[in-house]
């Protein structure tokens, strides 16, 4: 660490949502401050007034997201941290428009290769592993012990949970929602906002807006791109 970095103060960050991974993150967070303190983390926004000035954690719910309205951009930076792609899409959506930028978390146990490319507002829990050639989309969340190969892209706004293990040369597109344990195999695409559940394993190719369960996954139902 140089003796620049080592003055800069931490960096102020609210998270968006108030929910388990919103905890999570939070977690996350403390977690990197552990190993050197860079975050100043001010605490959750949720538009539900039950949580407003309640205490998670030990860190405020602030309010809903009309609260950004009186902060200024340039002094924090956001993360969103709600289960739903849809639902973070338009969360994100609310925040930008108003000027805010988002920045990126690692736990420190995340083993990550050079070779990686991070959008913004990514966060990547504990046990992640990420080879080689890989792209991750802005507000992507990979969930703990999730493992992805080499060559492979994730869009923005996907939901990768716990155990998920993605091989090599793979797409998942925009806002895809991979449930806990499942596997795409090598080569495969998931189209656009599809849900893939629990332990399924993915051994075609899925078109945008499906949801696809068992072993092998199979389609089972249509639904809309933002539900």
């Amino acid at each position: 660490m140089s003796p620049a970095t080592a003055m800069l103060p931490p960096q102020k960050v609210v998270i968006l949502g108030a929910g388990g991974l919103a905890r999570e993150t939070a977690f996350i967070f403390d977690e990197c401050n552990r190993v050197r303190p860079q975050w100043d983390l001010l605490g959750f926004l949720d538009d539900d007034a039950r949580r407003h000035g309640t205490l998670l954690n030990g860190r405020p719910v602030l309010g809903s997201l009309a609260w950004l309205e009186a902060a200024e951009p340039s002094s924090l930076r956001l993360i969103a941290a709600v289960g739903s792609p849809p639902v973070r899409k338009r969360l994100v959506a609310r925040a930008a428009a108003l000027g805010f930028s988002f920045c990126s978390v690692a736990h420190p146990s995340v083993v990550k290769s050079e070779f990686v490319a991070v959008g913004a507002g990514v966060t990547l829990a504990a046990g992640v592993i990420l080879t080689v050639d890989i792209r991750l989309g802005d507000h992507t969340f990979l969930n703990l012990d999730a493992t992805v190969g080499h060559d492979t892209t994730l869009g923005a706004f996907c939901n990768v949970n716990p155990g998920v293990h993605i091989s090599g040369s793979v797409t998942v597109e925009e806002g895809v929602d991979l449930g806990t344990g499942a596997t795409v195999i090598q080569g495969k695409r998931i189209g656009a906002w599809s849900i893939v559940g629990a332990g399924a394993v993915v051994t075609t190719d899925l078109p945008p807006r499906v949801t696809a369960v068992g072993v092998p996954a199979r389609v089972i139902k249509t639904h809309s791109a933002l539900a």
